[in-house]
């Protein structure tokens, strides 16, 4: 049985901070965002292109989406997939989709065919509202899945007038970006809008064990699953991070939506996060246009910004950062990935907010422990643990190792998943009857209950913030015809924190570099993609034949 250390993080707590959150605030997360557009409703909500909306627009809008899937037959429990970038129509989606009593499935939109005809065949997805620009793929793959309803948006479709007609035209005739597609029976989102609009959905009871999301993650094996996140799961992280947050104003804000909203970090802290709030969040569809960015950024200063290491750096290195107006910026966090202590410093220097560095996984909804947001020094340290949130360093035997000794990081909080989607056996592997996440992520706690990652999941990749696992990428590698045997692992790059490079070891003599990434890039997603293939003769094993990936990695 593990046995946390008794709390003792609590006594480095900022006195703004509660310990704990009431969960019983909220019955559903449906009825924490209702709540939220109603109290904020004539506040900015969100902002694209310029185009702002306000939180009584947005809940006139989701409101009138959730009618429309009631009206298709679609129930409680049923899954909608979200295959957007940040556009407005993603809060109003996922917005109505939870009102409606439906699961959320956030979707990539970057997937390949074979990647999105995973998740939604392993999810059972009755609807999928995809943008325009990829809707190709969906095209690809419908015919085997169990999807009903096809649900199809233009980037400027919730942008009135001519402006919207003119972002859309641009996109479809002038960059190209929208490939054609296909897909007889899909209707358009917006006319959905547009004949709902001022009906309301009927009520639908929902209560903490109901599930609001299915968020695919990788997990322990590479096998991408679905993390079953409840509306208690939601509820309570929310909750957490506005206590956490508490230590500054946040009331009117303005968060920059730099991290995909179908990501969970950019989620729950910046989506759910700012709606709580009433804070407005400016949506950014393509956040490595950097000069744009930052020209955004120069117009709009932020108040809180959350990202990555590779955001941070690359936008310090964007001629114009200099000339934002940093004056208001109360907080900046990073999650997803390590923050370099260097980005950190320079971040402190150039806008004279601290970085802090915050740490969670998909299983988890997923805040686990945040840095003190006024804190200057940048110490490694990935925070505290959350209110409510108990953290544990155990052994191969599953006893506590105590203070500044590395094992395993354990977690026990309301934000802990309910397991993985009709995958028993995996969640036995993770879950722990007494309520304990395994993370599998290696680290220690020091005498103030600050949590530091020794080590990253066993041979997960890291590239720009996302998970890669090896297993995915070496079973690609290996459906090639000219392919042996294959292994990969994640090499150090400075712009990305890492990148894949795969070993193979070949069946055709003539197979090239060239050749296997070329393939690669048609069957995963840009940043899977192997920046590196090394040929070898034979790939390093255990005497039972597994590839040993850590000699590869300690390779000269």
């Amino acid at each position: 049985m593990i046995m946390s250390v008794d709390r003792i993080w609590l006594k480095s707590y900022p006195p703004e901070v509660p310990h704990d959150i009431d969960l019983g605030q909220y019955s559903s997360l449906a009825e924490l965002i209702c709540e939220a557009l109603r109290k904020h409703a004539d506040q900015r909500a969100y902002v694209l292109l310029g185009h702002a909306v306000t939180f009584r627009e947005v809940d006139r809008l989701s409101a009138a989406f959730a009618a429309w899937l009631q009206s298709k037959g679609l129930k409680k429990g049923d899954r909608i997939a979200l295959m957007l970038p940040n556009v407005l129509q993603y809060p109003v989606a996922m917005f109505g989709a939870q009102r409606a009593g439906l699961v959320v499935v956030n979707t990539n939109p970057l997937y390949t065919a074979d990647e999105l005809r995973h998740q939604l065949q392993d999810s059972g997805v009755a609807a999928i509202l995809v943008l325009e620009n990829f809707a190709h793929t969906v095209q690809e793959v419908l015919a085997d899945t169990q999807l009903k309803h096809v649900l199809v948006t233009g980037v400027g479709d919730l942008i009135p007038g001519a402006k919207g007609w003119a972002v859309n035209f641009v996109l479809r005739h002038v960059k190209r970006e929208v490939r054609p597609w296909n897909i007889p029976q899909a209707v358009r989102f917006k006319a959905v809008l547009d004949e709902f609009d001022g009906r309301m959905p009927a009520p639908v009871q929902l209560g903490h064990s109901d599930l609001a999301f299915l968020q695919y993650t990788g997990g322990t094996t590479g096998v991408a699953k679905g993390a079953m996140l409840s509306h208690g799961n939601m509820v309570a992280n929310v909750l957490q991070s506005e206590a956490w947050f508490s230590q500054i104003a946040l009331d009117n804000a303005t968060f920059y939506f730099a991290l995909p909203l179908y990501h969970i970090f950019s989620l729950t802290a910046n989506c759910l996060l700012s709606l709580r709030r009433g804070a407005v969040g400016i949506l950014v569809p393509n956040p490595r246009d950097f000069p744009g960015f930052v020209k955004l950024l120069q117009k709009e200063p932020p108040n809180c910004f959350l990202g990555v290491n590779t955001l941070f750096n690359a936008l310090m290195n964007t001629p114009g950062f200099e000339r934002i107006d940093f004056s208001k910026l109360v907080a900046t966090v990073g999650g997803g990935m390590a923050v370099q202590a260097a980005v950190a410093r320079r971040w402190l220097e150039l806008t004279g907010c601290p970085l802090a560095q915050g740490w969670g996984l998909t299983e988890t909804s997923p805040v686990v422990a945040v840095c003190r947001l006024r804190d200057r020094e940048f110490t490694g340290a990935v925070g505290l643990p959350v209110p409510s949130t108990e953290v544990s360093i155990r052994d191969d035997d599953g006893k506590d190792v105590g203070l500044n000794t590395a094992g395993e990081i354990c977690v026990r909080g309301p934000q802990v998943m309910q397991g993985y989607w009709n995958r028993p056996d995996e969640t036995a592997k993770v879950m722990l009857p007494d309520g304990w996440l395994r993370t599998g992520d290696i680290g220690r706690m020091d005498e103030a209950g600050f949590v530091y990652i020794e080590d990253r999941k066993k041979d997960m990749i890291t590239v720009s913030g996302f998970n890669v696992y090896p297993n995915e990428i070496e079973d690609v590698a290996a459906r090639h015809p000219g392919v042996f045997e294959a292994a990969a692992i994640g090499v150090p790059d400075e712009r990305s924190g890492e990148v894949v490079a795969l070993y193979v070891v070949r069946k055709d003599p003539s197979l090239t570099e060239e050749d296997l990434i070329a393939y690669m890039r048609k069957h995963v997603t840009s940043y899977k993609v192997p920046r590196q293939v090394h040929f070898r003769k034979e790939l390093p094993k255990t005497n039972v034949g597994k590839i040993l990936r850590r000699a590869l990695r300690d390779a000269p």
